[in-house]
């Protein structure tokens, strides 16, 4: 995902091997819910994929926040937003009050803080987010960008967040408005570069790249099973129906999000893969429980990059 020379430049084969792939988990400690996480560079000799997942208290409410963040123009505004994005919205003073506008003031907060940051480097960076919050029986998820969020509810697959490209309507349209332009080369590109309509970062397209989220609240019920967060480097080959389909027998949520990256992998993705699982745990009985048994639940998984 990214900039036109990343789409033209070649890149070295990595195989996902053990060395390659980083994993973890977790469980709430109110038991709740549990996630797990996968990631590797796949077959790229690069990694601008970043990831969070963490439990936090605000407020006596037990709050989960998930995100993956895929990097384009190299890994500085990924890394930035990972190390910054949640810390800005749980000390939003509405983030309990008004939990969609304390998210989309945290983005647009993050983003301008970021490119600030970004004085006297020549090249821009920029990254996707797409995160996941839970507050209470509220699922809130966010997207800027090209990761996707899709939930199992009811046993269907249904996307609860929009893959942001240049070439639909109402985004060309706020693109144009703006002075800005569409154009094919490879895919459809903001400028001709760019292969995302919003994005942190991107100085040079921040006019016409925006960071305002798209938010989608859902209710968490006896019927919502799970959530999986992803980079491009899932949904460029694996649907939303076999992702869900994949790894609904899955209880483990880390060994989740292990097979569908590895399954990207073998269905021959040529970017970076990260994917992160929630399990709501509901009426679904100790199995799933018992799969995350001795992972600490109050501390994000180890080795989270």
């Amino acid at each position: 995902m990214g900039y036109l020379n990343s789409v033209l430049s070649s890149s070295s084969q990595v195989h996902a091997s053990d060395d390659a792939i980083v994993s973890g988990g977790g469980l709430s400690h109110n038991g709740e819910f549990s996630y797990g996480y996968a990631s590797s560079p796949g077959k790229r000799s690069s990694m601008e994929d970043f990831y969070e997942t963490r439990i936090d208290g605000v407020n006596g409410e037990v709050v989960g926040l998930f995100g993956v963040f895929d990097g384009h123009g190299g890994v500085r505004a990924a890394e930035y937003v990972k190390k910054n994005l949640f810390s800005n919205l749980i000390s939003h003073p509405k983030f309990i009050s008004d939990t969609k506008s304390a998210i989309t003031d945290a983005y647009n907060h993050t983003d301008s803080e970021f490119l600030k940051s970004e004085n006297g480097h020549n090249r821009d960076a920029g990254s996707t987010a797409s995160t996941a919050i839970l507050v209470g029986d509220r699922l809130l998820v966010a997207n800027v960008g090209d990761s996707r969020a899709v939930i199992c509810r009811g046993g269907n697959a249904i996307a609860v967040s929009r893959d942001h490209k240049p070439d639909q309507t109402d985004e060309r349209k706020r693109i144009e408005q703006a002075g800005g332009f569409v154009m094919w080369a490879g895919t459809w590109r903001v400028g001709g570069v760019l292969a995302v309509s919003r994005a942190f970062g991107d100085r040079l397209l921040k006019q016409y790249v925006v960071a305002d989220p798209e938010i989608q609240e859902e209710k968490v019920d006896s019927s919502l099973e799970f959530l999986i967060l992803a980079s491009d480097g899932l949904w460029d080959v694996v649907s939303n129906e076999e992702a869900v389909s994949m790894i609904k027998p899955i209880g483990d949520a880390e060994e989740a999000a292990k097979r569908l990256m590895l399954e990207a992998y073998q269905r021959g993705s040529a970017d970076n893969i990260t994917c992160v699982v929630v399990r709501f745990l509901m009426n679904q009985g100790t199995s799933s429980l018992s799969s995350s048994r001795g992972k600490n639940p109050l501390v994000e998984g180890l080795n989270d990059r």
